[in-house]
This record gives C-alpha cells, structure tokens and sequence, in this order.
C-alpha cells in the first residue's frame, strides 16, 4: 500500500495559503463562540452532558443485548436488519439491495458511515447514479473530494470557490459567488434528482433498543425528501449509535445542535419506525472495528462520540490545518483517536497533530477524556515502534529538562535571553517550524516562580473553608432507569423545561 503523507506535510500545504487558513481558523471560532452561548443558555447544561455520558458508558457496556433487542424491535416494524462486519460488507448489502430492485438512481443525505466505507465510488463502479443531497457534500461531491469536516463538509470552500464550482457543472454564471442564487440553483437541481430517484439512502444519528427506531438529523430536510417519494429506504448505522431508550433520546438531542453549531435544535429530527405503507426499509448495522475499539479499555469511551463536530470546531490544530491534512472521514481530536485504531501504521502522526490544551475535552458533550486518549495514543504508538527516530529524541532531550529544576531553570534563562537578543534569522529559520506561522511572545523579564514568590501570603477566609468542606456533587441516578440516568423526574433534566 502506498504509504499517506504526514499530517505536518499536508498542513504545510494548507497554510501555505495565509488567507485562507486565517479564514478557516475565524470561521470554526465563530461556530466555537455559537455553542458556548448556546450552553450558557441552558443552566442544566453540566447535567445534561453527564447523563449523557452515564448513558453511553451503559450502552456501551451491554451493546450486544441492545443490538438484538433493537433488531427484534425493528423486524417487528416490518423493517430488514442487516449486520456488516467491515466496510465492504457493508457495501455489498447495499449493492445486493439496489439489485433486487433494479435501483438506477440514488439519493443520499449526509452519512459519515457510508464515506467511511467509501461506499460512492463503490455505488458509481457498479454502474448506479448516487447523489449526496446534503448542500455541503454535494458541493465536495462535485468537486471530488472528500469532506473536511462532519458537521460542516465544505467548510474550506468560500463561496467564490462554490460559485466556479457550480459554474462548471450547473451552468451558472461565471463569476457568481451570491449564496441566495447559487442555493437556488442547486436547489432546482438537486429537487429533480429527488423526483427521479429510485431509492433514499440516509445515515442514522440515534437508534433506539427499546422501539425499533431511529432518528435522523438534517438542517436542510433533504433526507425526508428522499425517503418521502422512492419505495425504497436504505438506513446505514454504525452500531455505536445506539441508545436504550426513547426516553433517553432527549438527552442527546438537546446536546447535539447546540454543540454542533450552536443552534437550539437540529431543524428537522426524523423519527423512523418501520416502512411507510407499501414501502420498504432495509437498516444495516456496521462494525468495521467498533467491537475491537470497545474490547480495548484504554479507549472505548471514543465510542460514545455523537458526531457533533465541537472538538473540531474548538482545536487549534484543526483550524489552522485543515480537515484534508488528517486524511481521515472523522478528522480533528476524535479522528486522531478512531483513524490510528483503525491503521496505526498510515496515521501515526494524527495523535501528534494536538498541544494536549484539553479544549477539546471542555466542549465534548458525552464527556470524552478526548486529550487524555490522545496521550495515551501516543504510547500506544511508541509500543508499537511507530514514532519516528527524530520525534523520540526531542522527546527524550525535553523529558531530561523537565525532569531536572536546575536544568529547566538554566534553559529558561538561556531562552530568555537569546530571544531578547539574538539576532531575527537566528530564530526565525527553517529549523523553527513554529515560527513559519506565528510570532514568539515577547520574552518576560521574571519566570513565573519569580512572580508568584514575590505575591504576599495568602490569608485564608472564611469562604475558602466553606468551599473546601462543600461535597462535590451528583445527580441521583433511579433505579427505574436501565441506563442508570432520569431523564424524566426532578433531576431538571426535562425536556422544555428551561429552555
């Protein structure tokens, strides 16, 4: 197998483009900014992310009695349960699928399991016209090229590279970048691909053991619209997706849109129990590596992800380089956990793309130590001989400073002092990677030890005593509830409540 470049070399490429990559960064901020407004919003909020991380670590620990329990539900519906154990199970389910029904065309929304399958190019081999309807990834679709982000695919793209784009392949005019025309022209396009559509193919954000069902979340409603008129519903699910009850469902959704992009809720969230009359719906239930992600203590709590983007959308590494420099269909912090597992061998700089800053674990909301893992995946890789020679010896030549106080303090001393003096192309040369991009902060006279010995004593209080005698905190967790959470009793956790 042709071996992937590097994270570093793909970045260097992206930022290569100054305005560009600024403009990147601005933008995932501004979504940043959104969800924390959002959160704030919401005095629950703290609350709601741990119920939902109690719910996903119980899913978790009992998946295969809620995958039987939900196929048992579903086929009840009048639904047809698939199970795939990889990717190209998965795609020859569908392909066997739209055979049997002598499918010519397909309609697609956003599903970040068939692009982990890579199940398009598979679709388009067999001699079948798909179409993702999502406005994003249609938009990389027609370019061809694979989404950089999961909740945002063109988020790279401003909106004269859509209006080239669509100039090329609807026929625009040349030049255009307005977003109100070239929506409507590609809502005039993609609305005769609805009609001639002979099967609807969707992702599935939730599916739940206990009805059958599942739910799907679009802003745009383009997955109603293609399931509403073909005869046939083809529903893809990574089997992580799962949740115990319909109860527990509310949890979730009020976390989602919120962390994604800072909305109050999802515009359309499609509830699925069993074909609609006279037609057809086929569910198939993926693995391809979830089952040894969650035999693997060190990192199964990845498998709670909701795919809600904010991880990417707050990491400074992910906004100054670009979700392509990942070459991954999940990239950013929770990628640079999932994609290693997968092929350490090809990603073994994924975990390496990160300052370890903890941001994106602030804003995860089902509570995934997403810094913690990505530590540990980097011993994971040192196991396995996958850290390059020159990483290493950095690595060891740093670990000797900070484990040495006189040796940090001399080299701070030192540093302090060529960067007061040394001349500019002494420290701004090909050997310092960081400063192709951005200016070292202004060297402070005194450390920090210095500072803080110089601060007068701190006189305790009254109020220090209280807070250090105050008992953390915990939500009752019912036993009514097999998910160990309430969602439903006087935990403030209803939905509407305080909204």
């Amino acid at each position: 197998m042709k071996a992937l470049m590097s994270h570093p070399e793909l970045a260097n490429n992206f930022v290569a483009d100054r305005s560009r990559a600024e403009w990147h960064d601005r933008a995932l901020w501004f979504v940043r900014q959104k969800r924390d407004r959002m959160a704030r919003s919401v005095p629950e909020w703290e609350q709601l992310r741990d119920a939902a991380s109690a719910i996903k670590l119980h899913t978790m620990s009992q998946l295969a009695e809620y995958l039987e329990q939900f196929e048992r539900n579903a086929t009840a519906l009048g639904a047809h349960v698939h199970w795939a154990r990889d990717a190209a199970e998965h795609n020859r389910i569908v392909i066997d699928i739209l055979r049997s029904h002598n499918v010519q065309r397909v309609v697609k929304s956003k599903s970040m399991l068939t692009e982990e399958c890579h199940l398009n190019p598979c679709l388009e081999q067999h001699g079948i016209e798909v179409v993702d309807t999502d406005l994003g990834e249609w938009i990389v679709q027609l370019r061809r090229e694979p989404p950089s982000h999961i909740v945002l695919p063109a988020i790279h793209l401003r909106k004269e590279d859509v209006g080239e784009c669509f100039h090329e392949h609807l026929g625009t005019r040349k030049g255009a970048s307005d977003p109100v025309y070239l929506t409507e022209a590609a809502r005039s396009r993609l609305r005769d691909c609805f009609c001639q559509a002979d099967a609807g193919l969707t992702g599935v954000n939730f599916a739940i053991a206990e009805t059958g069902g599942f739910v799907v979340c679009t802003n745009e409603g383009n997955a109603d619209l293609g399931v509403s008129l073909p005869r046939l519903h083809i529903a893809c699910m990574g089997i992580e997706k799962l949740v115990p009850r319909a109860a527990d469902l509310a949890v979730f959704l009020r976390l989602l849109a919120r962390s994604a992009t800072g909305q109050p809720v999802t515009t359309y969230s499609s509830h699925f129990h069993g074909p609609r009359p006279g037609a057809e719906l086929h569910i198939v239930l993926v693995d391809n590596g979830r089952s040894s992600i969650l035999q693997n203590p060190e990192f199964r709590r990845s498998l709670n992800c909701i795919r809600c983007g904010a991880c990417m959308n707050t990491c400074p590494v992910y906004r100054r380089s670009g979700g392509h420099s990942y070459q991954s269909t999940v990239p950013g912090p929770i990628g640079s956990i999932l994609t290693p597992l997968s092929d350490a061998a090809q990603h073994a700089s994924l975990p390496f793309a990160c300052t370890l800053c903890g941001s994106c674990t602030d804003v995860c909301p089902v509570r995934i130590d997403l810094h913690h893992q990505l530590f540990a995946m980097r011993g994971y890789l040192d196991r396995r001989r996958l850290i390059v020679a020159g990483k290493k010896l950095s690595m060891r030549i740093v670990s000797a400073v900070l484990a040495r106080t006189w040796l940090y303090n001399l080299t701070g001393r030192v540093a302090r002092l060529v960067l007061r003096r040394a001349p500019r192309w002494l420290i701004y040369n090909p050997l310092n990677g960081w400063g192709r991009q951005r200016e070292l902060p202004e060297a402070p006279p005194k450390t920090f030890r210095q500072l803080y010995a110089a601060q007068p004593p701190h006189v305790s209080t009254a109020a220090d005593h209280a807070v250090n005698r105050r008992p953390e905190t915990a939500t009752a967790l019912p036993r009514s509830s097999p998910s160990g959470v309430s969602v439903d009793g006087s935990a403030g956790l209803q939905e509407g409540r305080r909204e």
